[in-house]
């Protein structure tokens, strides 16, 4: 008989799926935080720790878990169910978990996992690196998490660039030799490269060239933009040092370059009307660049007078900057090459990429490297930034090689009412709508004061070339050249580039404070806008097909945005009926009539008459509707107490508001940015309502609006606009009654056969004819002649006598006349000059400023010897020459692209005709839809008693009582809604719930790149305890700033600290007497690093002679007594790496003179440690510790360049003697910093 025992076991309900949503949630929180983790680099704590620990742990757990469970069998008896308990073994549980359970086995594969997977604790990717870069596959093993995560990881194992594939010296390049375009790549190298290697790892490295447009810029906006473009270049210097002489390679290592590019930079001359000076802003700027220099440095500093350079656009001026960073300012001659921003920007598209970038010697493989890894930094003349916001970018750009631009949070810098306004307006574009854009699709514009765009996208021949369309159609001038940054970034988001922006990277520019220069700018913003979006939408097929990042959903929300923009007039007039209805009580019909009234009248105004009438009744309206709003504030306010916070309205504007606060509340660094708020709510019905109004009745008003200056007018304008006068007094005349009297064509222009006359009373001319003006032309012609001479004879009266007090155009006719005479009896006997019959100079004397000597005024060649160059302002620079390839390419490019457009008269009619029927048709359009969506509303409103929709929220509730059947009767209220209404309002609200949750993803975003951006050191060993390489790789930039600060360079009053702060005020007479001395001549960061980086030993004999501290001194001298404080770990291993540095340097030396010779037998005499003295310096470098830069003037005490050594070794030499040993040893001897392998002469 067979026994059956049932035991009967009560199952947990849904246990089963609690379990698998257990197993699927962690598993995809460790998939995401351990992906995060890899993106903001804190990989080996927050990653390989957890993962190489969650079996073990794991496993402990099981055990505790079985222990407690045999003490006590009704533990976790209400946790877990009985049957999903595991086994636990009884006995001796250790020892049978190692034998019978061979958790050896076990051990022996979690030690060969952690082998196989030992490359997750040194990763190598770069900060926010994507998923595909992180991880082989995109997916996970949920059951086996830890082992999927650890084993997809995916190794780090590109080759990085060594420091010794860095081209770090340019000096003594020849001209054909690569590495005059980019510094890092070395020639040197390519023989160790393998015969088939296409490309090279330092084609890799990153190459920004910052290109500024400036146009009328104040001399305080260029110095902002000045000492931005200082900080880069002492940011890159410190780079570029720290892995020459530190031997670290730092992943955020670029080149940098600048050029600037002035429109309009010319004016006519003062001498001759057929040559061309720099204008005032010109001038400003060279007047700058030293100002800003000394600001960054915070030292006297002095650059050397840039190098000239004729060129076919116009001329091109070349300085050297401390860092050895080269600024190129390119000045553009309008009659010469085609001006205003977008052909600027075509300019330096062409020449930096098409020209200097695909014309080098290198295979199309390396090209589309170099491409890929080139951007171009756009920038204002009036920017501010900082290095690291621009690192900010390049960090997005690493992260997707599809990223065709990225923008940075743009600040707007002024006072006054205008900037308030901006200041939120701003805040909250950024915060919400690129925030959005970025999130769900592309950012639509980003903007040329401060973007990073990759060359390989621009280089697109659908997006450089087609930039490059001339404006025939007059939407082309509204959409191509009012809003030139917005197009550009059409283009790339037609050819499917992503547009991102960086939160994190702060760039400040200089905002419209006034109200007049605010409008002009945004007459011109809001028609391209409209222009710009309206074509991505009509062509929204082909480009969700051709960019992933642009999908439907995204084409609804820009279309959304632009039905907005659209009836926003509208809106905001519906809004101000029903605020008067509401503060002033007055009737719908009425309040109807009270702001129509207004609307049309400016609206007439904006289309009949000129622009500082519209202008000024703008200012008129926008003062009278912000003294309305805060009526209407007021009965809103009483309008939602009447409804309740139920109501749509106050859902709106609670979420609105909400938003707006929480979104300050997520930029605490912009928090006070919310506070202009309420003069942006003010402001509404102007910016809203009255600023599009202006905005679309001008737009056949192409001018730039803003920066507009009075400028010389050439002798040909200025006949042409006599002539244009006369004929409009002639015009006149022949209009009107008296012109009929007159016969029409009569007047001064006719002649009589027989004229008979009484004074100016009574005139009879009979047999009348048209009079000959030959004579007249005659006179003009002479005329001209003598002013012409007029200019000559004071240039050259100054050339004389350059220190008369008497300006040349206030002398009397006959002193001319008389300076003349003496200098034709002068001859050459006075040593200045000979002058013709004909007034032409043939040979002027040279005086000693070069710059000065005077050429015969008919024989100039603007390629050769224009007038500009000889222009005192611009300092004593030499005058260099373009090669004939490169004066061909800007020809060619010239005449294909950027020739100067004729003004011809019927064109511009014909232009001018077809912007006005434009005009027409858009205010037509515009009217049109407004009229009838105000309409709509308006007799929806009317009547919502009989159409309407019932809200369900916010219920009121009638109690009625009757008294004949004594019941008591609750009848609920609603509030009725227009259905159009209703619709706007969740139409709005929609879009402010996408920008609020867009808003806090992409502020996660940018908290992980600031994690990813900044050093963590909650986990990482003290600086006591590294090594030396490890000290100075993990700080090594910030010790080559310190190390190459000018300040303090000869012992300079350090006046940083507070204690230094009281001293001084006890310094005044000798900071008065330093401050007189002229500025001196500097030597470049380089230089002062290394003269304090070979003066860091502390032996008697070390470089700096007796005197200097010895080395267990907490503190070097040659830092600053006050402000350079160093640990004294940092000290230790920076002479440590000194040390290696010149070992190396020697051995290479030493190799060159044949100590690695078979044949030679003193190899024994060499001893391996070697003791550094000033000796053994000056033998391994030349004796100026480095070659000086070219880019600084050499003044009489220029012993800044030299090490302190070198300084001491040569006090016995005769000081007369100086200068030319360093001109000789500039010129002669080999660079010792490129190891005495090639020669090096400074071309600086």
């Amino acid at each position: 008989e067979k026994l059956e025992e049932i035991i009967q076991l009560d199952s947990w309900n849904h246990v089963h799926i609690h379990v698998l949503l257990i197993q699927i949630f962690s598993a995809y929180l460790a998939y995401i935080f351990g992906k995060f983790a890899c993106k903001i680099c804190i990989q080996g704590f927050s990653f390989a720790f957890p993962v190489n620990l969650t079996i073990p742990v794991a496993i402990s757990l099981l055990i505790a878990a079985c222990g407690l469970r045999n003490d006590d069998s009704c533990f976790f008896k209400n946790s877990l169910p009985d049957y999903l308990y595991w086994q636990c073994p009884s006995g001796d549980f250790l020892d049978d978990f190692i034998s019978n359970e061979h958790a050896w086995i076990w051990l022996i594969w979690l030690l060969s996992q952690t082998w196989i997977t030992l490359h997750i604790w040194a990763p190598q990717c770069e900060r926010l690196a994507s998923t595909e870069k992180l991880f082989v596959t995109p997916m996970y093993c949920s059951l086996l998490i830890d082992q999927s995560l650890c084993l997809n990881r995916r190794r780090d194992d590109e080759g990085e660039v060594k420091t010794e594939e860095l081209e770090l010296d340019r000096v003594g390049m020849e001209d054909n030799d690569i590495s005059q375009y980019y510094e890092t790549i070395s020639i040197h190298t390519e023989s160790s490269q393998p015969a088939n290697t296409k490309t090279k790892t330092s084609d890799s490295i990153t190459r920004i060239y910052s290109c500024a447009t400036m146009w009328h810029e104040t001399k305080s906006e260029m110095m902002e933009m000045l000492k931005s473009l200082f900080r880069m270049d002492e940011d890159q210097s410190a780079r570029r040092v720290a892995q020459k002489y530190l031997k670290v390679v730092d992943p955020d290592y670029y080149e940098f370059e600048t050029h600037i590019f002035f429109d309009d930079a010319f004016e006519l001359s003062d001498v001759c009307d057929d040559w061309n000076q720099v204008n005032q802003f010109v001038r400003d700027f060279v007047a700058s660049v030293d100002t800003a220099g000394s600001y960054v440095h915070q030292t006297n500093i002095r650059l050397r007078p840039p190098k000239k350079v004729p060129t076919p656009y116009g001329g091109r001026l070349i300085y050297t900057l401390p860092g050895k960073t080269k600024m190129i300012v390119h000045l553009k001659d309008k009659s010469k090459i085609r001006h205003k921003k977008r052909w600027s920007q075509c300019m330096y598209m062409y020449y930096l990429l098409g020209h200097k970038l695909m014309e080098l010697p290198i295979s199309v493989d390396r090209k589309e490297i170099l491409a890929e890894n080139t951007y171009l930094l756009t920038l204002d003349g009036d920017i501010d930034f900082q290095p690291d916001a621009v690192t900010l970018l390049v960090d997005l750009m690493k992260k997707n090689k599809m990223l065709g631009a990225a923008c940075g949070r743009i600040h707007p810098v002024g006072s006054g009412p205008m900037v308030w306004y901006q200041l939120f307006e701003y805040a909250i574009g950024h915060w919400l709508q690129k925030a959005t854009e970025h999130m769900i699709g592309c950012v639509m514009c980003s903007p040329g004061c401060f973007s990073l765009f990759r060359a390989k996208a621009l280089m697109d021949d659908n997006v450089m070339r087609k930039y490059t369309t001339k404006s025939d159609e007059p939407r082309h001038y509204v959409q191509y050249d009012q809003g030139e940054d917005r197009w550009l970034c059409t283009l790339l988001l037609q050819r499917g580039y992503r547009v991102e922006y960086s939160a994190a990277s702060d760039a400040y520019t200089h905002c419209p404070e006034g109200f007049n220069e605010f409008f002009n700018q945004r007459r011109r913003w809001v028609p391209s806008t409209i222009a710009n979006i309206f074509d991505l939408l009509m062509d929204y097929k082909a480009t969700v097909k051709i960019n992933d990042n642009i999908s439907l959903p995204y084409i609804w929300y820009q279309s959304m945005l632009m039905m907005g923009t659209i009836i926003g007039p509208g809106t905001i007039f519906l809004m101000l009926v029903g605020a008067f209805v509401a503060a002033f009580k007055i009737g719908n019909w009425d309040s109807f009539k009270y702001n129509l009234v207004p609307i049309v009248v400016y609206t007439a105004t904006c289309l009949l008459m000129k622009s500082k009438w519209q202008l000024l009744l703008s200012q008129l309206l926008s003062t009278f509707y912000a003294l309305i709003m805060m009526a209407v504030i007021v009965g809103t306010a009483l309008q939602l107490g009447e409804d309740g916070i139920g109501s749509p309205s106050a859902i709106f504007l609670m979420a609105m508001v909400g938003s707006f606060f929480i979104a300050a509340c997520l930029h605490p660094q912009e928090f006070w940015c919310i506070v202009p708020g309420l003069i942006y709510l003010l402001c509404i019905p102007s910016m809203y309502l009255l600023l599009i109004i202006y905005s679309i009745t001008n737009l056949n008003v192409v001018s730039w609006g803003t920066r507009e200056v009075a400028v010389k007018k050439t002798k040909k304008e200025l006949e042409e606009e006599r002539k244009a006068a006369m004929e409009a007094v002639k015009t006149k005349k022949k209009e009107g009654i008296w012109g009929l009297i007159k016969g029409g064509d009569g007047g001064d222009e006719e002649v009589g056969g027989i004229d008979w006359s009484i004074g100016n009373v009574f005139r009879i001319m009979l047999f009348t004819h048209k009079k000959e003006s030959q004579d007249k032309e005659q006179l003009i012609r002479i005329a001209d002649s003598l002013d012409s001479l007029t200019k000559r004879l004071d240039h050259i009266e100054h050339v004389i006598d350059p220190h008369s007090s008497a300006p040349p155009k206030q002398r009397r006719k006959s002193s001319r006349l008389s300076t003349r005479g003496q200098q034709d009896t002068m001859g050459g006997a006075g040593g200045m000059a000979a002058v013709s019959e004909g007034g032409e100079s043939i040979d002027m004397d040279t005086e000693e400023d070069a710059s000065h000597t005077t050429e015969p005024l008919e024989d100039r060649d603007d390629l050769i010897n224009p007038f500009w160059i000889e222009d005192r302002d611009l300092g004593r620079g030499e005058v260099d020459y373009l090669s004939g390839a490169e004066i061909q390419f800007w020809k060619d490019l010239i005449e294909k692209y950027l020739h100067p457009l004729d003004a011809d008269k019927v064109k511009q009619a014909a232009l001018t005709k077809g912007l006005a029927e434009l005009r027409n048709n858009v205010v037509f359009s515009f009217g049109i839809m407004n009229a009838i969506f105000v309409l709509i509303v308006f007799l929806l409103t009317l009547n919502k008693d009989k159409i309407y929709l019932e809200w369900p929220f916010g219920v009121r509730h009638n109690i009625t009582f009757k008294e004949e059947t004594q019941e008591i009767v609750i009848t609920p209220e609603y509030l009725h809604l227009e259905p159009i209404g209703i619709v706007l309002v969740f139409f709005f609200f929609a879009i402010v719930v996408i920008q609020f949750v867009a808003m806090l993803f992409h502020r996660f975003g940018t908290i992980s790149h600031i994690l990813a951006s900044t050093d963590l050191n909650c986990c990482k060993a003290k600086e006591d305890v590294l090594t030396d390489e490890a000290l100075i790789e993990k700080n090594a930039v910030e010790i080559v700033k310190q190390m190459q600060r000018l300040k303090g360079l000869d012992d300079e009053y350090d006046s940083d600290s507070a204690a230094s702060n009281r001293l001084q005020t006890r310094r005044t007479i000798h900071n008065l007497d330093k401050a007189r001395t002229k500025k001196r001549a500097i030597g470049t960061l380089d230089v002062a690093f290394k003269k304090r980086f070979f003066a860091l030993s502390g032996e008697e004999d070390a470089p700096g002679g007796p005197g200097q501290p010895h080395k267990n001194s907490s503190q070097t001298p040659i830092l600053g007594p006050r402000h350079h404080h160093m640990p004294r770990e940092t000290i230790k291993a920076l002479e440590h790496a000194r040390d290696n540095l010149i070992s190396e340097r020697k051995q290479s030396k030493m190799q060159t003179l044949g100590a690695s010779n078979p044949h030679n037998n003193n190899n024994s005499k060499h001893r391996s440690n070697t003791r550094i003295t000033g000796e053994t310096v000056d033998k391994v470098f030349q004796p100026n510790g480095g070659l000086d830069n070219g880019g600084f003037d050499a003044g009489p005490s220029s012993n800044t360049d030299d090490e302190a050594s070198s300084t001491a070794r040569n006090s016995t030499r005769n000081s007369a003697r100086i200068p030319a040993y360093r001109i000789q040893d500039r010129s002669v001897l080999s660079s010792s910093d490129q190891g005495n392998t090639s020669s090096a002469t400074s071309k600086m």
